[in-house]
Formats: C-alpha cells, sequence, structure tokens
C-alpha cells in the first residue's frame, strides 16, 4: 500500500465510522419493489427525493459517476490507476445517501466507471476495453469495490451494490449483440475463465466484496449492456447466494430510441421489425415478453425465485407516440413474472428525453433553456406518462 493509499484509507475510515447497523437487506428484495432511476450529473438534495418517494417509488438506482469529483473520475480518483477512494467524493456521495434515507429510499449504487472501464462518455466517445483485457485492472475494481463497501456497508440507505452498470465484454472480441442464442452461449462457453468471462469477474469482486462485507446484496447486469438474452447465456448463477440478477430493457432500441424522433417518420409499435436473434422480428406486447422473460425462464433454470430478478432500466423517448403502450406492455410483462422494476429516469437535470412528467407540449429546448437560466423550476411537470407509472407504484 502506497503512502498516499494510506491517507486515504484513513480518512475514509475515520469520517464514514457507524455503528453496525445494516440489516439482512435480502428481505427488501423478498416481494417485488418499484423505483427509478438517479443519473444526474450532480448531487440532488432531499427535496429532490421526496419528490421521487412521491411518486410511489422504493428505491433508486444511483450513479455518482457523472458528478464533478476531486480528480479526474468522481470518488475513483483516476480509472487509469485506482489508488483509494477520494475522501472528498464519499463525503458528496454519503450525504446524497442521507437525503434519500431521509425519506424511506432504499438505494443502490450503481457506478459507470470502474478502474480500466471509463464511461464512453468521458472517454472521448470511445468504448473503454481495458477491464476485459487485463486482469491488473479487474484487481483494480475488486479493491475498488471492497474499499466503497467498507465505507458504505451500514449506511442504513444502501440496499445492494450493483457492480458495473451496462457491462460489454463481448463489444471488442467478436460478440454478436443480435446474435442466435447458440451465438450467444458459443460465445460465453469460449471465454470460461479468461478476463471476458463476466461471471468470473463478478466472483472476483464479489469475493473481495465479501471478505469486508457479508450482508450487503449485490446486483449485476448481464453482458451486451444488459440484455436479458446476454445474461441467459450464462452457464450458471454465481457463487454469492445474495445477488440480484439485472438486465435493461429498450428493445426494439430502434423505436424506443432517440434516433427513431429524428426519422421523418418515425418507427411505430406495435409492429415495428428489427433483427433479432439472428433473424428478424417483428415487436409487439407478446415479443416484449419474451425478450423479458429470457431472464427470469434462466433464473428460474438455475434455482432462483423471480425476485431475483430486476429490470433495472427500462424507458422510450417521452415524445415517441408508442411511449406509453410499450411502457404499460413492460411493466405488464415484469410483473406478471413477479420480478422488481426501475423506470429510467427520474427528473435528469441534462437531459429531458425520458422525464416522464414533462408534457409532451414541452419541447426540448425549453427544458435546455429553462435549466441553463435555472429556471428548471418552472417546467410544468403534469406528464400522463408519469402518472402511468406512478400508477403502478403506488
Amino acid at each position: 500500500m502506497s503512502f498516499k493509499t494510506f491517507l486515504r484509507s484513513a480518512a475514509v475510515f475515520t469520517a464514514f465510522v457507524h455503528p453496525a447497523t445494516a440489516a439482512d437487506l435480502m428481505s427488501f428484495w423478498d416481494s417485488p419493489a418499484k423505483g427509478g432511476n438517479v443519473f444526474n450529473a450532480a448531487p440532488k438534495d432531499e427535496a429532490y427525493f421526496r419528490a421521487l418517494a412521491d411518486t410511489g417509488a422504493a428505491w433508486v438506482r444511483l450513479t455518482f459517476s457523472k458528478w464533478e469529483g476531486q480528480e479526474r473520475d468522481f470518488l475513483i480518483g483516476d480509472a487509469d490507476d485506482y489508488d483509494g477512494l477520494i475522501p472528498e467524493d464519499l463525503a458528496v456521495l454519503h450525504a446524497e445517501l442521507d437525503a434519500a434515507h431521509a425519506v424511506g429510499l432504499k438505494v443502490v449504487i450503481a457506478p459507470l466507471t470502474l478502474p480500466g472501464s471509463r464511461w464512453s462518455q468521458q472517454n472521448g466517445g470511445e468504448f473503454d476495453d481495458r477491464l476485459w483485457k487485463d486482469s491488473t485492472y479487474q484487481d483494480q475494481a475488486a479493491q475498488f469495490w471492497a474499499d466503497l463497501a467498507t465505507a458504505l456497508k451500514d449506511h442504513p440507505a444502501v440496499a445492494a451494490y450493483n457492480i458495473l452498470n451496462e457491462p460489454a465484454p463481448e463489444k471488442m472480441a467478436g460478440g454478436v449483440e443480435n446474435g442466435s442464442d447458440q451465438t450467444l452461449h458459443d460465445w460465453q462457453n469460449a471465454q470460461a475463465g479468461g478476463t471476458r468471462d463476466l461471471t468470473a469477474f463478478y466472483d472476483k469482486v464479489i469475493a473481495r466484496i465479501r471478505e469486508v462485507d457479508l450482508l450487503t446484496p449485490v446486483m449485476v447486469d448481464g453482458g451486451w449492456f444488459a440484455n436479458p438474452r446476454s445474461l441467459a447465456a450464462w452457464p450458471r448463477a454465481l457463487s454469492d447466494d445474495r445477488v440480484l440478477y439485472a438486465f435493461h430493457m429498450y428493445e426494439p432500441y430502434a423505436a424506443t430510441s432517440a434516433p427513431n424522433m429524428k426519422r421523418d417518420v418515425p418507427l411505430r409499435y406495435p409492429g415495428v421489425v428489427t433483427e433479432y436473434a439472428g433473424g428478424e422480428e417483428s415487436w409487439n406486447r407478446q415479443t416484449v415478453a419474451s425478450h423479458i422473460g429470457a431472464a427470469f425462464n434462466w433464473a428460474e433454470k438455475q434455482g432462483l425465485p423471480p425476485t431475483r430478478v430486476v429490470a433495472a432500466e427500462f424507458g422510450c423517448m417521452r415524445h415517441w407516440a408508442d411511449c406509453g403502450k410499450y411502457l404499460t406492455d413492460v411493466m405488464d410483462a415484469i410483473e406478471e413474472r413477479g420480478g422488481h422494476w426501475a423506470f429510467y429516469s427520474f427528473r435528469e437535470d441534462e437531459w429531458e428525453g425520458m422525464d416522464y412528467e414533462l408534457s409532451t407540449s414541452v419541447a426540448p429546448g425549453q427544458f435546455y433553456w429553462l435549466t441553463e437560466e435555472g429556471k428548471g423550476a418552472n417546467l410544468p411537470r403534469d406528464g400522463e406518462l408519469m402518472n402511468l407509472l406512478r400508477d403502478r407504484m403506488r
């Protein structure tokens, strides 16, 4: 341990020692829990979390990776060479957790960046593949999580550690995102025991967490940016028995995402046809349920209850004419299988595309202008899509 690391560790320990108050948090996940994603560019206060709690949300999936910190990468310091948590950044994260706890929300911590895997939007738009080809960075990632678990394990708001948002070890190594089931299985089997074996990586990180924290649940995203079919290609469940298995749902992405809104005639749902599973698929309620069902079917084969499965993100562009229908079909599919969900996203402060509180009468330009002028609070928040989500959460 370097002297710099020693000083950081001492500062973190001194600032954040708490009585042993951690509960057996798996009980929180024993029945389906609904919530939202909090992916903001800056930390938020108690009023923000109270507004989210008032929707009926029970939990939030929170990232800190967009925040401005003392060094290049918030909390991590430098994803090129991790050398201990940054105490000043940890204090900011701790205050955010306090704000969520004050209104009764549980929090899942979800980094966008780990050592050797800097979020592409903070990496010049380039996908950072180092984590998946160099075990040195995997060791640093495991150390980061051991340090963070040491600092946060007794905080009453923390309900799970989500190891990394949307990992994609397949991306730079011949994987095929929309390949057939057999192609996905073959790729996964070929990586067994190597640095691109996501299950082996998670086992390594979780083992380090358990050295300092035996209780806090761990949430893991499947590969290919948390695609449920990539999760279903895993040959086994993880070794730890306190794991939640997460997927994200934006398929058919060609229709739900921002580029669709730039088409002269946007793609519609149901009925949009996309490349899928090595062929083509026409998307409707049944297709959505089948795609989501891949994660639940895999969990069932592993002997896991459906409450170990989490739709950790789902959403569509709020201006898309079919967004309400799509959100309904997604929520129906998850709830029929008995899983947890968190919509994307709640009052994101730098992007309005999936802010469902905003009505379709609010143009993107209006959002950005008012936000830049410090008048974001003047935006009308009476969107019907949020009413749809609110009814489900309550």
